[in-house]
C-alpha cells in the first residue's frame, strides 16, 4: 500500500494541541507520508522544511462588511484547494472549533470523494471551548461527522462521552516524545547561566492560561525557597503572565524567579531543570511533562485529569491536588533533600517515558488508523 498524503490543521502557536501536530507531521513525513499543513501561519515547531513536508498559509482577506475576518470558511476553502490539488487521502485536524467544522465543509465541497477527515482532541477543546452553549451542538455534530476520533488520553474519551453522550467509538493515541530530540544533555555554561550559586532549578512551561495555575507555581516556590537554594524559571507567555509578574514581586521573587518568555528549543532548555511544576487546574495529558520526563526531569503534576495514565505517583514523579500547595512543595522538597531518590526517579521517568511513549510506537497507532480508513 502506498503511504497517504495528509493534510495536517491545528493551531500554530505554543499550545500542546498545535506541537503535538506537528510533530506527527514531521514523524509521518519521516514514514514516508506526504504531509501538508494547511494552518494561519506556519507552525513554531516546524523550523525547516523537509522531505515531504509541504506548507500551505490560510488567506484571511479583509472586507468592510466582515466585522471579524471568517477564517473558518478561509480555512475549509484552502483545505478543499489542497486537498483537490495533491489528491489528499486525509484531513486531520488537531482541537475540533473552528478546525472540524472546515474540515467538514471542505469533504462537503468535494463529493463524491474518498477524502476522510479524522478529528483529533487535546482536551480543553473539549472541557472548556466545547462546552460553552453557543459551541456545545456543533461540538457534537462535528464528532459525529468525523471518519475517525481520536483523543490523547483516556481521560478525555470518558470525558467526551460523559459531556456529548457521543463517541464510543473513539480511539485513544496518546501523546509522544521524540526521544532523540528530547533527551539528557549537559550544559554547564547556559546552567551556570541561571543558577550561579548551584541553586536548583524549577521550571514551569506552558501558555499561561488561567487553566495551567500559574499563580500555585509562585505559590509553591515561595514555600520552597524558604528552606532550599532554589530558583524558578518560567517558560512561555499568555493573558496570566501579569497577575503571575505581580505575585512574584509581591513575594520579593524578583532576584530568584527567571522569566525565559516563548522558547522555540523547548528541548534545550529542560535538561538544565531539576523539577518540572505544572499544578494545572486539569490536564487532558500534559506533553511538556512528557517531554521533561524523556529529558531526565521529574514532574510534579496536577492530579486532575489524565496524567496518571503515564505518571506513577512517586515512581516517576508526583500528582497533587492542584490547590495543595503544601503538599506540592513538600513532594519537590523531599527529592531537593535525598539526591539518590531524585536521580533514581528521574532515570525512572526518563526509562517511562521513551519506552512507553516513544515516537515510532505511537506513529504505528496514527499509521494503524490511516490504513484502517483508506
Amino acid at each position: 500500500m502506498r503511504m497517504p498524503a495528509i493534510g495536517i490543521t491545528c493551531y500554530p502557536d505554543q499550545g500542546g494541541s498545535g506541537v503535538v501536530a506537528t510533530e506527527l507531521g514531521l514523524n509521518l513525513a519521516r514514514h514516508g507520508c506526504e504531509v501538508h499543513f494547511i494552518t494561519s501561519s506556519l507552525p513554531f515547531r516546524l523550523r525547516a522544511y523537509g522531505e515531504n513536508i509541504f506548507f500551505h498559509k490560510v488567506e484571511m482577506p479583509e472586507y468592510p462588511v466582515f466585522r471579524n475576518s471568517p477564517y473558518t470558511l478561509s480555512l475549509a476553502t484552502a483545505m478543499h484547494d489542497v486537498a483537490l490539488h495533491h489528491k489528499l487521502d486525509i484531513l486531520h485536524v488537531h482541537y475540533a472549533i473552528p478546525h472540524a467544522a472546515a474540515a467538514f465543509l471542505a469533504r462537503e465541497m468535494m463529493k463524491p470523494t474518498t477524502l476522510k477527515v479524522i478529528t483529533t482532541l487535546h482536551g480543553t477543546d473539549i472541557t472548556l471551548v466545547g462546552q460553552e452553549p453557543s459551541f456545545f451542538p456543533i461540538t457534537r455534530f462535528l464528532i459525529e461527522q468525523s471518519d475517525a476520533v481520536t483523543t490523547v488520553s483516556g481521560f478525555l474519551k470518558k470525558e467526551t462521552q460523559k459531556v456529548f453522550g457521543v463517541g464510543d467509538d473513539i480511539e485513544v493515541i496518546p501523546n509522544f516524545v521524540d526521544s532523540r530530540v528530547f533527551r539528557p544533555r549537559q550544559d554547564d555554561e547556559f546552567r551556570n547561566r541561571l543558577a550561579p550559586q548551584g541553586e536548583k532549578l524549577i521550571l514551569h512551561a506552558s501558555n499561561f492560561r488561567k487553566v495551567k495555575n500559574v499563580s500555585a507555581v509562585v505559590e509553591v516556590f515561595e514555600l520552597l525557597r524558604q528552606d532550599h537554594q532554589v530558583r524558578l524559571l518560567m517558560v512561555g507567555d499568555g493573558p496570566e503572565m501579569s497577575e503571575v509578574k505581580a505575585l512574584v514581586e509581591r513575594y520579593d521573587l524578583e532576584k530568584e524567579v527567571i522569566f525565559l518568555g516563548q522558547a522555540d528549543h523547548l528541548e534545550d532548555i529542560l535538561p538544565v531543570a531539576d523539577i518540572l511544576l505544572l499544578p494545572s487546574l486539569h490536564e487532558s495529558f500534559g506533553l511538556v511533562a512528557l517531554e521533561a520526563m524523556a529529558c531526565a526531569v521529574v514532574p510534579v503534576m496536577t492530579s486532575v485529569g489524565g496524567a496518571g495514565e503515564f505518571i506513577i505517583d512517586g515512581h516517576n514523579g508526583f500528582l497533587r491536588d492542584p490547590d495543595d500547595i503544601s503538599g506540592m512543595a513538600e513532594a519537590i522538597g523531599n527529592l531537593l533533600n535525598h539526591d539518590n531518590q531524585h536521580q533514581n526517579m528521574a532515570e525512572e521517568a526518563r526509562r517511562d517515558a521513551t519506552m512507553d511513549f516513544g515516537a515510532s510506537c505511537i506513529m504505528r497507532q496514527y499509521l494503524d488508523l490511516y490504513e484502517n480508513l483508506i
